[in-house]
């Protein structure tokens, strides 16, 4: 997940690398313009504005139509790894976390899918001093905890300083990086403060070591939602965190199910973001898509109040629904801001002639067709998406005029290197699309010459499991969607080798000098067209050494119940927007 910006221009508005919600219905005669499926390269960028103090202020929008009461539930495969803001990096967490966590700063969705950064429980989105080193917030009143207790500014202090704890492994680290003293910092739990975090009446202020136009958009990210001081339980703060938002959570059997019910010390009038018109969310795991799909069809019972966090039309059901007007009408279709790839593991896979030869190789078109086909995704050959500022088109391993791969010159590099026959351990996520994948990937790196061994990696800890250091795998499924809007917060996190560690998201373990001092250059670049055409220089850079084989850009197709109203896209987060959710009366 990420993005980023090197100009000042942030402090007005950015493009977002987020496109707007495409419509999800097709007349009820006409079942050929419903199957018609949208183009992620076609797909425009949004703004995504810096909002204004008024913005800022509560109670959000209504939703036209909507009322109180009745239940949402939802039907999905897995449960969450990490609740914890502070461990929260992967998009369905940080999406089933915004009806209960709250931050400085975050996205207000407007009616057709826009979205703006307003300030959260800061007064606004906060004021950049000192050339973009210094960053200040104002902490609105009446912000509580779900016991009733509000909001200190020694629960927003140690929020910050609790990041730098060492039990803090999966989360971003941006703020961490950027905090002066923060390389030296171990965390608030001996008693010391980071004095680059001041405190004073209803105002914190950040001191950075270097000019962030775009903090404030850092900020809104769930990693770095509020934590109570009294109520840190450190680690197992992981499974029951406090609400600050509209719910909190109820009960929560791991790996089954979650419940939010109303948290009845949260003041409307505070919250710009989140409506609260249901009076639960049932949360429901171990769902496949076939068995979800299956159940929004039939369209029977609690499922006319269900949507799906994670899990989207199967793959087998694609043709079913997209074709039939009156279904397509219960999906959300979104061209989505990520790409999902391959990080090949540098430290294993030493040689670039083999990491070249896996891209040749790669049976992109049968993974398309195992997935639903192009209406779920477009093809990837670059690590940037198409609806991403700074993407640059390029082809370096013939994706589009051989999508089939090409065994043979795969097997030639492999001649080249004298690897043929290498030995290839690739992990995937359980679930029975990806052991259909698992398959066609193994058939086509072993007909160009390699030994592959495929191993399934329970879905719940995958991303914690590929996150390490010292992990037993060439290859792993992953992906990436920008944090906000630019190449920063796709590179440096997954790309820089100065970003290497457990838990960190340079899967790949990248670490090459000229890369990394691409990527500090243009982050240091203020102009918005430098900067973005530096981005697209280091992508093509990059896949130069084949670390990754991007696999495709997504197209989500979530389907839900006929008793729910109002889903739309959450575009500052990249899901389905749940606190704007109601169930039909």
């Amino acid at each position: 997940m990420s993005f980023s910006r090197r100009n000042f221009l942030i402090a007005t508005g950015v493009a977002a690398a987020s496109t707007t919600v495409l419509s999800a219905c097709g007349s009820s005669d006409d079942n050929k313009s419903a199957s018609k499926a949208p183009s992620v390269s076609d797909a425009k960028t949004m703004n995504i504005p810096v909002g204004t103090k008024a913005d800022s202020t509560g109670p959000a929008p209504e939703v036209a139509g909507a009322v109180k009461g009745g239940t949402i539930y939802s039907l999905d495969q897995f449960d969450m790894d990490h609740l914890d803001p502070a461990q929260i990096y992967v998009s369905t967490e940080g999406a089933i976390t915004r009806p209960i966590l709250r931050g400085l700063t975050g996205y207000k969705i407007d009616d057709k899918g826009g979205a703006t950064l307003v300030g959260d429980v800061a007064t606004d989105a906060g004021t950049a001093s000192n050339g973009g080193k210094t960053w200040t917030f104002t902490i609105k009143d009446g912000v509580k905890w779900e016991d009733g207790a509000e909001l200190s500014m020694d629960d927003v202090r140690h929020s910050f300083e609790r990041l730098f704890a060492s039990f803090v492994t999966e989360g971003p680290r941006y703020v961490q990086q950027w905090l002066v003293g923060g390389d030296k910092y171990k965390g608030p739990y001996s008693g010391k403060h980071l004095a680059s975090i001041e405190v004073s009446g209803k105002t914190i202020t950040f001191n950075l070591t270097e000019a962030r136009g775009d903090f404030n958009y850092t900020l809104g990210m769930p990693g770095y939602g509020l934590v109570p001081k009294k109520h840190d339980t450190k680690e197992a703060y992981d499974k029951r965190p406090y609400s600050l938002g509209p719910y909190k959570i109820e009960s929560r059997s791991v790996g089954k199910s979650l419940t939010y019910s109303r948290n009845e010390h949260w003041d409307a009038a505070t919250d710009p973001i989140r409506n609260a018109y249901p009076d639960k969310f049932v949360f429901q795991f171990g769902f496949q898509p076939v068995a979800s799909t299956d159940r929004y069809i039939a369209d029977k019972g609690n499922d006319q109040y269900a949507m799906s966090i994670f899990n989207e039309v199967a793959a087998e059901r694609i043709a079913q629904v997209l074709t039939n007007a009156k279904l397509k009408k219960r999906v959300l279709t979104q061209v989505d801001t990520v790409t999902y790839y391959w990080p090949i593991n540098t430290t294993r896979i030493t040689d670039v002639k083999v990491r070249q030869a896996i891209n040749w190789a790669w049976p992109h078109q049968q993974l398309q067709t195992i997935r639903g086909g192009r209406s779920t995704s477009e093809l990837a050959s670059t690590i940037l998406s198409p609806v991403t500022p700074g993407y640059k088109k390029f082809d370096l391993y013939g994706v589009t005029t051989k999508p089939g791969g090409d065994a043979a010159k795969a097997k030639a590099l492999l001649k080249e290197a004298g690897k043929v026959g290498q030995k290839l351990v690739i992990a995937y996520q359980q679930s029975d699309n990806a052991v259909k994948q698992a398959v066609a990937i193994k058939n086509a790196l072993e007909e160009a010459g390699f030994t592959v061994v495929n191993k399934q990696i329970d879905k719940t800890t995958f991303y914690t499991q590929i996150g390490k250091i010292d992990n037993e795998y060439d290859l792993f499924a992953a992906g990436w969607s920008p944090d906000w809007p630019n190449g920063y917060s796709v590179f440096y996190p997954c790309w820089s080798g100065e970003n290497i560690g457990d838990g960190r998201s340079n899967y790949a373990q990248l670490n090459d000098a000229s890369v990394n001092k691409a990527i500090n250059a243009a982050a240091k670049i203020t102009d918005s067209d430098a900067a973005n055409k530096a981005w697209g220089d280091i992508d093509q850079q990059i896949m130069e050494l084949a670390p990754v084989v991007p696999d495709y850009h997504s197209i989500r197709n979530w389907m839900y119940g006929s008793k729910i109203g109002n889903v739309v896209y959450d575009a500052g987060n990249t899901c389905i927007a749940l606190t704007k959710l109601y169930a039909k009366k």
